[in-house]
């Protein structure tokens, strides 16, 4: 016999913390990039939630000069996705799309349709570690704003509806991204960002303005004062999110995944 899948209450308790914080906001420096896993803390907590059509294949990038990973999952029980929204995913600098199943990303994603989440498709490609900026020849931003969108509808996603979530570098590349191509996304949900005062996302933060932002940052975070800082600088503040206590790792992230697919799934209905 299998193991029994994790009741609804236990999955939700997982989010617990951060609707309690969302009211809260209990309003760092960010120094060089972090590691996305620190070790200590609590081990990563992964829903007992099937997975559905989960695939990794290889795609051609132009915008990158080379061949990248192509992540994609859909909600078990909704086939091929076809038709449903995208959220785009942008990996921190010590992950790339080939974790993205062991993270279990899409067992959290089906999870978060069981508990009445409108249905959406995750989507993430390769960035490596550029922090998602361009640099000579190779171009993440780009691949974000015109490859993905193309490999995505060739799969029947719908590209009209679109959401970017990230955390640290990924949380910045986030950011970024729907600063830098207005009307791409709807939302934006950035887990521990790694951003600094007086950086291209604070620079740009009025072209923020209209844009749903989720964010959310453990307490114990290098990065927490500057991510509180962003939340003051933000031109309406958070929707979602919250600061609860956590380190920048995926120990305290999937804890908080419950709480941003629901986000993200409210933006893309």
């Amino acid at each position: 016999m299998g193991k029994p899948r994790v009741s609804r209450r236990a999955v939700l308790a997982g989010g617990a913390g951060v609707a309690a914080a969302a009211g809260v906001w209990l309003l760092p420096t960010a120094r060089d990039l972090l590691p996305d896993e620190l070790t200590g803390g609590p081990e990563p907590v992964v829903p007992d939630a099937p997975p559905g059509d989960e695939r990794l294949e290889r795609r051609g990038s132009v915008a990158r000069s080379r061949e990248v990973d192509l992540y994609t999952a859909v909600p078990e029980g909704h086939g091929d996705g076809w038709g449903l929204p995208v959220c785009v995913v942008l990996h921190g600098g010590s992950k790339s799309p080939r974790d993205f199943p062991g993270l279990g990303l899409g067992r959290f994603l089906t999870a978060a349709v069981d508990r009445g989440a409108a249905p959406f498709v995750l989507v993430g490609a390769s960035g490596d570690r550029l922090r998602w900026r361009p640099s000579t020849g190779d171009d993440p931003q780009r691949m974000v704003h015109e490859e993905i969108p193309a490999w995505c509808a060739e799969r029947g996603f719908d590209t009209r509806r679109m959401a970017v979530w990230g955390w640290s570098m990924g949380g910045y590349g986030a950011l970024r991204i729907a600063q830098t191509f207005p009307g791409l996304v709807r939302s934006v949900a950035a887990f521990s960002p790694a951003v600094q005062r007086g950086d291209d996302v604070f620079d740009g933060v009025a072209r923020l303005r209209g844009i749903p932002v989720g964010l959310w940052c453990g307490r114990d975070d290098d990065f927490y004062d500057d991510v509180r800082a962003l939340h003051r600088a933000l031109p309406a503040g958070p929707v979602a999110g919250g600061y609860t206590d956590g380190r920048h790792n995926f120990g305290y992230w999937s804890r908080v995944i419950p709480a941003a697919f629901a986000f993200v799934a409210s933006t893309l209905r």
